[in-house]
């Protein structure tokens, strides 16, 4: 097939038409957002760089995803980075959920894929970080893109036995360590919403008690980039009782990788305003919290969420 000839802003208009949804895939792929966005720029760079090979027609998408998925696997490489056996993934980050809604399939874009809750939750992009990275992409691309065994191997420069054999090696290891609860809708359940709001309200009020009937007895606390966990209840009344003496707080409801998430503001005392914090992401489980995943507040921007809050008033 010949190659093309295209000029850049034809090129670019293409390009930018696809951004969302490599962006997800190559958030998938490392795990973290801001890693994300560099892989895409780099997948973008040699894209334009190979224009001349592409051969152009309806093959664009397939042939970006394989510059792309290639660009993550070299930064795998690079990094030379091994997940932990124990613990938290580090380099873990969340993902707005105002940029997921980005994504969806459109006369111009049918191929798109919609960002299935189940393929983006934050303990899915955990356990997918465990993996081999070329069972990683065989995974994604087999499970999650749907694509088939052949496009998956020619993608990778596989045989087709053999991404067939990485991606049941990938599933069975999803198989073992991914919890099982619903993960198929995309809005926030009725339970999700009532956690979400009365974590914020018993985290601005520093009401242990009603904070506890919210968590389940076994509930799991991580902070990424910190390796440590806390796991239990009690775990959590000393980090509430931290929490209440650094300041007065303000939460604000978002969503994070299909998740409930609350934007935490922190007026410290003496300090006239409150500043940007961190981000609980909430995992509900049987009517309680079962797992709070704190971030810093690196991705306000990303969010759409301000840095400061005005003092507003609690009714």
């Amino acid at each position: 097939m010949a190659a093309m000839s295209i000029d850049e802003t034809t090129f670019n208009t293409a390009l930018d038409r696809h951004r969302r949804e490599l962006h997800v895939h190559c958030y998938r792929m490392l795990g973290s957002f801001d890693e994300a966005e560099d892989a895409l720029q780099d997948a973008f760079l040699r894209a334009w760089k190979a224009r001349e090979s592409f051969a152009g027609g309806e093959g664009l998408r397939a042939w970006l995803y394989k510059i792309a998925t290639n660009v993550c696997l070299d930064s795998l490489r690079a990094k030379k980075r091994r997940a932990p056996t124990q613990g938290e993934i580090p380099w873990l980050q969340p993902y707005p959920d105002r940029l997921l809604d980005e994504v969806a399939p459109s006369e111009e874009e049918p191929d798109a894929v919609v960002v299935a809750r189940e393929t983006i939750e934050l303990t899915y992009i955990a356990v997918i970080q465990l993996l081999p990275a070329r069972q990683r992409a065989v995974l994604v691309l087999r499970d999650v893109l749907e694509w088939s065994a052949v496009e998956t191997a020619e993608i990778l420069d596989l045989s087709v036995p053999a991404a067939n054999s990485a991606l049941q090696r990938a599933r069975a290891t999803l198989s073992e360590r991914l919890p099982q609860h619903d993960a198929e809708r995309a809005e926030l359940s009725a339970d999700e919403q009532r956690l979400l709001q009365g974590f914020i309200a018993t985290h601005e009020s520093g009401d242990w008690a009603a904070a506890a009937e919210l968590m389940r007895e076994d509930i799991r606390v991580s902070m990424p980039p910190l390796t440590e966990v806390h796991n239990g209840r009690e775990a959590m009344r000393p980090l509430i009782a931290k929490a209440t003496a650094m300041g007065e707080w303000r939460l604000v409801a978002t969503r994070a990788n299909r998740l409930p998430c609350a934007a935490s503001y922190l007026r410290r005392p003496g300090d006239t305003v409150f500043r940007a914090f961190k981000l609980d992401v909430l995992r509900a489980s049987d009517g309680q919290i079962a797992e709070i995943m704190t971030f810093g507040s690196k991705l306000f921007g990303a969010f759409g969420l301000p840095d400061e809050l005005a003092d507003v008033a609690r009714s």
